[in-house]
């Protein structure tokens, strides 16, 4: 396997855990179903789609008292979870700014 995709993998079980941790909080959840538009019904059929892993991503970034929680909760570093939207597609560093 080579490093960007081994990265890739590494990227995308981080953002399934992101889904589990959001999907689990009956705080998060709703809000994520907000923001995005997704039905909760509908999250299995959304996460095969392009993004939107990089989207869950995005959110717990969004929100440093979030990304903090998600943080000790997983022993993940915070700073991992920026590496790893961008090692994923539509991750780029676009999501701070509207257009």
């Amino acid at each position: 396997m080579t490093n960007a995709a081994s990265m890739r993998e590494e990227a995308e079980t981080l953002a399934v855990r992101a889904l589990g941790f959001v999907a689990g909080d009956p705080e998060l959840l709703p809000r994520f179903l907000a923001i995005t538009g997704i039905e909760a019904r509908s999250i299995r059929h959304a996460a095969a789609e392009p993004g939107f892993l990089a989207g869950v991503l995005q959110f717990i970034l969004a929100h440093e008292p979030t990304l903090l929680r998600f943080a000790e909760e997983t022993g993940t570093p915070p700073a991992a979870v920026g590496k790893a939207l961008r090692a994923l597609p539509l991750g780029n560093d676009d999501h701070e700014r509207s257009t």
